[in-house]
């Protein structure tokens, strides 16, 4: 069955969307700046089929529980994990795309809270599933702003769209540089060599939970708007960087600083990984993250110790990957050096009476699609 075939009643298919690393360019995608993401080997899968009455019931191999609700669901209808399948259906149905009903369930690898994008693993796994399902053709970058708009609109977490243009259009063996200004955004593939080269890029799940929902990533999104409009903008990433010159508040100066700089960080990130300048990269990595711990405030000390630790156990680069406030850390090594580091940064925390960090390696992969 082709992604624009209508699903035989009856028929179970599977699908999968993946979560994603960032690898720079954090808190610019709601800003009109530049990011560079990778779609990894964590996924959320989605098997679904087709029903009639108006109804979708989805299980949650996470939760073990099911929710059941209308296709005609809007905002606030339903809650908890579910709402992120039901805000799916609703900006489906917003855009003209209306779901006749299916029985859905859902399982993921991808862990939750971690920073690497499970909501919208979920969401465009749901997504490609209910299209390939009602036999709809749609654009990968259409698919990810309609998942972006559940997120937002539906679910309520003012997040810009990297996520799922990640989760959607991820290549196995590249980055992506996503220009988020244009409408719509423009996603191009960026070869990232760094396992051919020998190097591994660890992901440090500090147990540190967070949620994009709550009020300080909101916080930084009103910050980052009075700037914007202080400085007579269309897009703050556009922002000159004599611009910090003519802010007063010392907090919303430091904000435009990390806007600033990581706009600059990520073009040059651009540069290193084209030309395979594993050294400089990572010292942008760690650029990166002093910036989101001091100007943009969104670090935790899980996630500063993470890097500390791992840039003292051979990294050539750190940082915090996600929103922040908790989450996860990435961390380019030599390949040989990864069990090292694992063992430094569990340690590291056990020193601190930290929970015990989960560590594993990813690379790049392909974005959401069918697999059975």
């Amino acid at each position: 069955m082709s992604a624009h075939e209508k699903a035989a009643d009856g028929e179970v298919t599977t699908w999968a969307a993946p979560g994603r690393v960032n690898l720079i360019g954090e808190h610019l995608d709601y800003l009109g700046g530049p990011v560079l993401p990778i779609a990894i080997d964590r996924r959320t899968t989605v098997k679904v089929r087709r029903r009639d009455d108006g109804r979708v019931r989805v299980w949650s191999g996470i939760t073990e529980k099911s929710v059941e609700f209308g296709v005609d669901t809007a905002p606030g209808d339903v809650q908890g994990w579910a709402r992120y399948v039901a805000g799916t259906v609703w900006s489906l149905a917003q855009a003209g795309h209306r779901v006749s009903g299916a029985d859905l369930v859902i399982d993921s690898d991808v862990p939750l809270g971690a920073g690497l994008s499970s909501s919208a693993a979920i969401e465009c796994g749901v997504a490609v599933a209910l299209a390939g399902m009602e036999g709809w053709s749609l654009d990968p970058i259409e698919t990810a702003l309609l998942c972006q708009r559940a997120e937002n609109d539906y679910v309520g977490a003012p997040t810009g769209s990297m996520d799922q243009l990640a989760a959607m259009c991820g290549q196995s063996g590249h980055a992506l540089l996503i220009e988020t200004a244009p409408t719509p955004p423009t996603v191009e593939a960026v070869p990232a060599h760094w396992v051919a080269d020998g190097y591994a890029l660890v992901v440090i799940d500090t147990q540190a939970r967070h949620s994009l929902a709550d009020g300080e990533y909101g916080k930084r999104r009103a910050q980052t708007e009075e700037l914007t409009g202080l400085l007579d903008l269309e897009v703050l990433a556009t922002a000159p960087p004599d611009a910090v010159l003519k802010v007063d508040d010392p907090v919303l100066k430091a904000r435009l600083r990390h806007v600033i700089t990581e706009t600059q960080r990520v073009r040059s990130a651009v540069r290193a990984l084209s030309s395979r300048d594993w050294a400089q990269f990572g010292q942008l990595m760690s650029a990166s993250h002093a910036s989101l711990r001091d100007d943009y405030e969104v670090s935790a000390p899980e996630l500063d110790l993470a890097v500390e630790t791992a840039l003292e156990n051979g990294a050539l680069g750190a940082r915090m990957t996600g929103g922040g406030f908790g989450g996860s850390a990435i961390a380019l090594v030599d390949a040989e050096r990864v069990e090292a580091l694992t063992e430094a940064v569990v340690a590291a925390f056990a020193r601190v009476e930290f929970t015990e960090p989960r560590t594993f390696v990813v690379a790049p992969e392909d974005g959401a699609g069918r697999i059975g």
